[in-house]
């Protein structure tokens, strides 16, 4: 029988720690019960590049890192256990003193990663490092699957602004929230999301929506009163017919020349045609500064075209595609054992085989600063270039200075791609960034393999 509450819809945060898929715990027990405790490395990294991608923007590190300093079991979720009838007693103990006690090595927030490449390593007593699959990858795959989107957005908008509108076809209202966080880490303007504009400093943008004109008599009546309480507003121009919309905003302006607007939105309709109508109209009128915004189903495809065409179009609004990512709403991260107890470890199925060992990625430049390729190496190796994988949490604490403040991360993340090679931040191709891996490397997992074919 269930217990939640008749109208609880949100999950209340001290929950989060039964937010794990069944087997992490069963595994637990069974290290437990077997007094397997030995340290384990587990890699957090996907195999191959989603689908339309030549650029996977890492996200959401910070948030999973900070949320297991405080993770822990509480009373009520180990009576739920209990409920299973499959969990020892002296096993629910040993979760109810659960603290995370280890080390969590990861990309800094919005580094370009590619293949193979690992977003997060954790290091830590097996059970404990187990029990985090679930959390790690959820919390890592939403931040990292829209921050990905959102930045093709904005390299194809020609630097003009683009704002999120995609809250209500988010799937979840967490999502919601902490997309906001991810679309600023890539790049995007504004949003319409009053929450988590305010709280991750994105600025907060909005118009008006075509019930607001149909609400009147007349059209006119509802332009009027919007302009008149939000001086240069944005006016919603495509109710009814667009053109004429704006010949009658025209004539308004003139007979009042204390009244200003900021600009029109187009949101239905031939985006060209009418954005270079709107424009002219207002150009002929001396009404320059006003500008045209669109709206309206569109994506990185639709807005290139109309950035290449050289169309008077401002800004963009964007909805359904950046808050779904719906051409490639997901990358195939794997969570996967790379170490335990001083060993290296693998995985050899057919098509899912994993590099052992704790890693560290070492990107490399040519003199003028700009990527040219990685290194996939053993932690232990020292190879040139840059080591990207940082250690944010030891000894189960944030280490000082590892977490970075938003605005910081922000400048980071628009600085790395565009150190990339300019094909891999073209959105109508398929380009491949260089990841070797390194001989040492290649080295361990030879021996890894020998020593699984030995146990036969």
């Amino acid at each position: 029988m269930s217990t939640l509450d008749e109208d609880q819809t949100l999950l209340p945060p001290r929950d989060l720690a039964l937010m794990v898929d069944l087997y992490e715990l069963a595994m637990a027990q069974a290290y437990w019960k077997t007094d397997m405790g030995e340290r384990a490395t587990f890699s957090l990294f996907f195999r191959n590049m989603p689908d339309h991608r030549n650029i996977v923007l890492a996200c959401g590190q910070q948030n999973f890192c900070r949320l297991i300093t405080s993770l822990c079991f509480t009373s009520e979720q180990l009576k739920k256990l209990e409920s299973f009838g499959m969990f020892e007693q002296k096993f629910l103990d040993w979760l109810a003193d659960f603290r995370f006690s280890g080390d969590i090595w990861a990309l800094p927030e919005g580094t370009p990663v590619f293949p193979q490449e690992p977003l997060l390593e954790v290091q830590a007593p097996v059970a404990e490092a187990q029990i985090l699959e679930s959390l790690a990858m959820n919390y890592v795959h939403l931040e990292t699957v829209i921050a990905s989107k959102a930045l093709r957005l904005v390299q194809v908008s020609g630097g003009k602004p683009v704002v999120d509108f995609g809250m209500r076809r988010m799937h979840g209202i967490d999502a919601a929230y902490r997309g906001v966080r991810a679309y600023r880490i890539a790049g995007i303007s504004g949003t319409s999301n009053v929450q988590a504009g305010k709280d991750f400093a994105l600025s907060v943008q909005g118009t008006m929506a075509h019930s607001f004109v149909q609400a009147h008599d007349d059209e006119m009546d509802a332009f009027k009163t919007y302009a008149r309480l939000y001086p240069d507003t944005i006016l919603l121009v495509d109710t009814y017919d667009t053109v004429a919309a704006v010949k009658k905003i025209i004539a308004w302006l003139k007979a009042n020349p204390d009244i200003s607007i900021g600009a029109i939105r187009l949101d239905s309709g031939d985006m060209a045609e009418l954005a270079t109508e709107c424009r002219r109209l207002f150009d002929e009128a001396e009404y320059t500064k006003i500008k045209v915004l669109a709206s309206s189903g569109l994506d990185e495809h639709s807005i290139q075209e109309l950035v290449r065409n050289n169309v008077p179009i401002d800004g963009f609004g964007v909805g359904t595609a950046i808050g779904s990512a719906k051409d490639s709403p997901n990358v195939e991260l794997a969570y996967k054992l790379t170490e335990y107890a001083g060993k290296p470890r693998m995985k050899n199925s057919p098509g899912k085989q994993s590099w052992p060992a704790a890693k560290q990625v070492f990107r490399q430049s040519d003199s003028d600063g700009n990527y040219t390729g990685d290194i996939l190496a053993a932690r232990d190796e020292s190879q040139q270039g840059e080591a990207l994988l940082v250690q944010t949490l030891r000894d189960g604490e944030l280490v000082d200075g590892a977490i970075r403040p938003l605005a910081d991360i922000c400048e980071y993340s628009q600085s790395a791609v565009a150190k990339l090679p300019p094909e891999l931040r073209a959105i109508d191709r398929d380009a491949d960034y260089p990841v070797t891996i390194s001989d040492h490397l290649k080295a361990i997992q030879k021996k890894t393999l020998e020593a699984i074919k030995g146990t036969d």
